[in-house]
């Protein structure tokens, strides 16, 4: 089985600006690695260069540690799944499945046994004399991925493979693919998706690409790690809104004063401050940043319950506002909030909450729960946690 390096990795089309651009990136053996990004921020481009069908303008693609720049799709021990599932329509599943296997000229014998074996594994073995036009789209999608099954491949490469599927098929298929890369051990697995649900389900690694609105660093890299590290210690602001939904809360503040045990903020508009455990050497008082907390951790408080794990006023933000919506959804409800200056303030209630319009009510948000970004964008580290003073009981 293959690990996968990039090393400078660059792609432009003709004089053009570089839609990839200086990706170095390490996809270990047995690794799933998710690549994440709105759409047309070159994702795919990467996935193609990886499988040999876009070439590098720039920088090495190496596979099980041999450089294959100039090596062939054919050549290169990787198979794909297509967003368009790329079935021959005249040829039958066991056909479509088999072809790979008949071009590389391996024994009949040998391809049947491949064949059925994936199609119990996918639970296809009833459909094998069927044609595409007579299968569901969970289904279409199904031989695809036996069809790349079927080669035994160190690499499995997945351009957008639910984006065709409805929401029930999406999550039935995200599972199946989840029990495979458990069932092939060894093998590596590249998904490209634009969708955060899959790639926090299904990754062990995301790499977050730019948007292609930030024309200077488009197509690069803006972070990678396991789903949680860019869910809890997003690198930039561009990675705390991509992740997360509703996405995190932003609003302008202050900083009023850093100190040993943090910085501390005011928010423009309200005047409400908090400290935050974060590393602000860089800023002094009257700094602009931009204060982020989400919706799951700004907390109603009832009239007479506080809210759970706050300490003190420095440790915790507290604010009141206007309910202006509520979007009831079962489980929980989202409520939006009147904020000075025009915006929206979202916050996660639960399911049976009796808030509606019009209501004023108190909202608290632990200080370790939100984040702060610079000009820049960029987001203040935290703490060492030796720094970080104890909360009160």
């Amino acid at each position: 089985m293959a690990s996968i390096s990039l090393r400078g990795v660059q792609k432009a089309y003709g004089d053009n600006p570089p839609v990839i651009r200086n990706v170095d990136l390490e996809i270990g053996k047995n690794e799933f690695c998710v690549f994440l990004g709105p759409s047309g921020c070159g994702k795919s481009t990467l996935l193609r260069m990886i499988a040999g069908l876009e070439d590098v303008s720039d920088g090495d693609v190496s596979i099980g540690g041999k450089l294959v720049n100039d090596v062939s799709a054919a050549q290169r021990g990787v198979a794909m799944v297509f967003q368009s599932y790329a079935l021959f329509p005249h040829m039958t599943v066991y056909e479509n499945m088999a072809f790979g296997l008949k071009l590389a000229k391996t024994p009949k014998a040998e391809i049947d046994r491949k064949v059925r074996e994936a199609a119990r594994i996918l639970q296809l073995e009833a459909l094998l004399e069927r044609h595409p036009k007579a299968l569901s789209g969970g289904q279409r999608q199904r031989v695809a991925i036996g069809r790349a099954i079927v080669r035994e491949p160190g690499v499995f490469l997945f351009d957008e493979p639910l984006s065709n599927l409805d929401a029930t098929l999406r999550g039935q298929t995200r599972i199946e693919i989840a029990r495979l890369h458990r069932q092939f051990a060894g093998a590596s697995v590249v998904y490209v998706t634009h969708d955060q649900i899959e790639a926090m389900t299904l990754a062990d690694k995301i790499v977050l690409l730019h948007s292609g609105q930030d024309t200077e660093r488009y197509g690069s890299i803006a972070q990678v790690g396991a789903p949680l590290e860019l869910y809890h210690r997003p690198a930039s602001r561009f990675v705390a809104g991509f992740i997360g939904s509703p996405r995190m809360n932003f609003l302008a503040a202050k900083v009023t004063g850093v100190g040993a045990h943090g910085v501390s903020v005011a928010l423009e508009g309200s005047g409400e401050t908090v400290r935050l455990p974060l590393q602000g050497d860089a800023l002094a008082a009257g700094a602009p940043v931009t204060f982020g907390v989400r919706p799951e951790h700004l907390e109603p408080v009832g009239a007479s319950e506080p809210a759970s794990g706050a300490a003190s006023a420095e440790e915790s933000l507290t604010l009141s506002r206007k309910v202006t919506l509520v979007e009831a959804l079962g489980e929980h409800s989202y409520v939006h909030l009147d904020q000075p200056g025009g915006a929206v303030l979202i916050a996660k209630a639960p399911g049976d909450t009796h808030l509606a319009p019009g209501d004023t009510v108190p909202l608290r948000a632990h200080a370790a729960a939100c984040h702060l970004f610079a000009q820049d964008g960029f987001a203040l580290a935290p703490l060492a946690p030796a720094e970080v003073p104890a909360q009160r009981a």
